[in-house]
């Protein structure tokens, strides 16, 4: 079946001939000698298309093809008119018909007219349907994507990890350092109103922060005693070190910045590049004071863990020198329990 189509007008002659017409062509037809007639076929049948009079007694054309494309926006349709009401006809372009057929006619004319919108009609659909299905594919893919790109994420976040792990190891850190620190970061963090991604490169950067000492020697990283003036040279290069391990990887873009500024102090002693105040990274400033929070509340082999107290009194002492200050005021409205939610451990 070629497609459905309605014929409205008031001359059944005029009706019967395209009638015939079409369905020798394989067209189902259906006719109506007014408007209203039309309206009920139209509520009752899924139309392809309607031939509609312009002038009829009763209800006009022009107010079917309203109801048509009000209730059935999709059916196509044709208006029929005559000769000398042409600028009637064009009108209905406006209210949606897609085209007229003028009266005398030729009948071969109106077949070919018929053919062609109802092909043209076709493609508007078969690419409506095809952009449905680009955007459900897209969509598909897109899912996909993301969980791809979840697992991928999720490995190196794996990997790192084992590598930071690996690290803390080397320095023989009790437990884990810098996972510690990034779990203290991020907490911080979120309490100073940085947002989510801020807090995603804060956390990476935090726990990759000594990457750079893969670069040290073990005589230096582990020397029991004070390093002297070469040996300290040779520490102090490990920020630039860990900038240059990632700066070449998008992933890692915003960790590298702190990697690199982690040991700057506030007011310009630090290295690598002596920066202060805000020229530091927000994540670096808020890494100076987690930083400091786990290297005081961990044991060492020269010391016993420090208190918590211990450290609310050094934050405060080094406020303006080696912290931001206000982030320090952010750092000791924290309570203490959330802290050791944080890094699941007891301070003292």
């Amino acid at each position: 079946m070629k497609g459905n189509i309605l014929i409205v007008d008031d001359e059944e002659m005029i009706r019967e001939l395209i009638h015939i017409t079409l369905t020798k062509e394989g067209f189902t037809c259906h006719q109506a000698a007014s408007a209203e007639e039309g309206l009920d076929i139209i509520n009752s049948t899924k139309l392809d298309m309607a031939l509609l009079d312009i002038m009829m007694p009763g209800r006009s054309g022009i107010d079917l093809l309203k109801d048509i494309k009000q209730s059935t926006p999709d059916t196509t349709v044709l208006m029929i008119t005559a000769m000398n009401d042409m600028d009637t006809a064009l009108s209905c372009i406006h209210f949606g018909a897609e085209d007229y057929i003028t009266k005398p006619f030729n009948l071969d004319r109106v077949l070919l007219t018929v053919k062609n919108t109802m092909e043209k009609r076709r493609l508007v659909q078969e690419n409506r349907e095809y952009q449905a299905n680009l955007e459900q594919k897209v969509r598909e893919q897109t899912e996909v994507i993301r969980t791809v790109m979840g697992e991928i994420n999720l490995a190196y976040e794996h990997t790192l990890a084992a590598l930071i792990r690996a690290l803390d190891a080397r320095e023989k850190e009790v437990g884990s350092h810098s996972e510690r620190v990034m779990a203290y970061a991020r907490l911080l963090a979120e309490a100073a109103g940085v947002d989510d991604r801020g807090r995603s490169i804060l956390a990476k950067g935090s726990l990759l922060h000594d990457i750079g000492k893969i670069g040290v020697s073990d005589n230096i990283l582990l020397k029991p005693g004070k390093l002297d003036a070469a040996e300290w040279e040779c520490m102090r290069e490990h920020p630039a070190v860990g900038f240059e391990i990632l700066t070449g990887i998008g992933y890692f873009a915003g960790a590298a910045e702190l990697v690199l500024s982690h040991h700057e102090r506030y007011d310009g002693a630090g290295y690598p590049n002596g920066l202060s105040g805000e020229a530091i990274p927000i994540s670096a400033r808020i890494f100076a004071l987690v930083d400091t929070l786990d290297a005081m509340t961990s044991d060492r082999p020269y010391r016993k863990a420090l208190s918590f107290q211990a450290v609310r009194e050094e934050v405060v002492s080094c406020s303006g020198r080696q912290f931001d200050p206000k982030l320090v005021e952010v750092f000791l409205a924290i309570p203490k329990g959330a802290w050791e939610t944080a890094a699941g451990k007891q301070l003292l």
